[in-house]
Order: C-alpha cells, then sequence, then structure tokens
C-alpha cells in the first residue's frame, strides 16, 4: 500500500509532535497510533532528553497499545512516525503485535544526512524495519514531508 493522503494528513502530526520534542529539548521525533476507525488512540514524541535513551515515542506506543489493547485490536492499528523505527522500536512494535507502519523518512536518510553534517552516529545500526520485524508491513518513506524533517534533523544534530 502506498502513502495515501489520510496518511500525509496523520505524518504531518507526527512531524508536529517532533517540533515539539525538540522544542522541549529531546531529539525531534513524533508518533501516533491510530484505531482501524481512525480514531487517534496515541501519541507521543520522544523523551529521550531527560536522560534515558530509550524514551522513543514508538516504544511508548508498544507499551501503551500491550496495556491497553486487546491483540486484535493492536494487529489492526496504524503507527505513524516521523521516522522508520529504530531496532529497539521495530523489536517492541512486533513482539506487541501491532499493524501496519507508516513513516515520513527512513533510517537511511536520517544516517545519510548525519554523515552529510559530520555528526556523531546513533550506537546502534539503523537497519529497515523488515530486517528486525520481517512480518511488518511498512510503507515510506513520504518525500513530501522530507524537506521539513530534514530541518528539524539538522537544528537538533548539525554540530
Amino acid at each position: 500500500m502506498a502513502v495515501s493522503d489520510t496518511d500525509l494528513d496523520r505524518l504531518g502530526r507526527c512531524v508536529e509532535l517532533a517540533r515539539a520534542a525538540l522544542d522541549e529539548g529531546h531529539a525531534p521525533f513524533g508518533s501516533m497510533l491510530v484505531g482501524a476507525d481512525g480514531a487517534i488512540l496515541f501519541e507521543d514524541y520522544n523523551r529521550s532528553g531527560d536522560g534515558d535513551p530509550t524514551q522513543h515515542p514508538e516504544f511508548a506506543i508498544a507499551r501503551w497499545a500491550a496495556a491497553n489493547l486487546a491483540p486484535v485490536r493492536r494487529i489492526r492499528a496504524t503507527v505513524y512516525t516521523s521516522c522508520e523505527h529504530c531496532p529497539m522500536c521495530a523489536a517492541a512494535h512486533a513482539w506487541v503485535g501491532l499493524g501496519r507502519i507508516v513513516y515520513a523518512t527512513s533510517a537511511a536518510q536520517l544516517g545519510q544526512w548525519l554523515a552529510e553534517w559530520g555528526a556523531p552516529r546513533p550506537p546502534v545500526s539503523p537497519l529497515p524495519i523488515t530486517t528486525v520485524a520481517p512480518k511488518a508491513v511498512v510503507d515510506g518513506p513520504a518525500p513530501q514531508l522530507e524537506d521539513e524533517i530534514k530541518a528539524l534533523y539538522q537544528a537538533a544534530y548539525q554540530p
């Protein structure tokens, strides 16, 4: 399935969440969980600036879904996120049994930009989601949002 106009609207909200994270001193990543009926079930942004580097919004979504949704509702839900899941978040997504993932920018794009800016690389390899979670249904990136996301990352990571 390709990224639709509805997907782009939801990814736009993830970009807003990423901007909010950056404004509060965190890495610029934002995500949301949408139910099969289109209702927003949960949204969050990166909170790793508080000292815990595992406070990714995708991980928070997995925890919330495990505690609040029956497995049948999890698999029918969609995770929207400003950047492709890191391996930790992709594993959490798979273990909890969440459905489709739609991302605005890929981990490969972020890695390329970090190298371009001479910024430090993340402590884990930027693997495609399906390398970690081979059964995951994944769509992205969304080129329409690339410039906006890249500017957020640049503000956060360019030395």
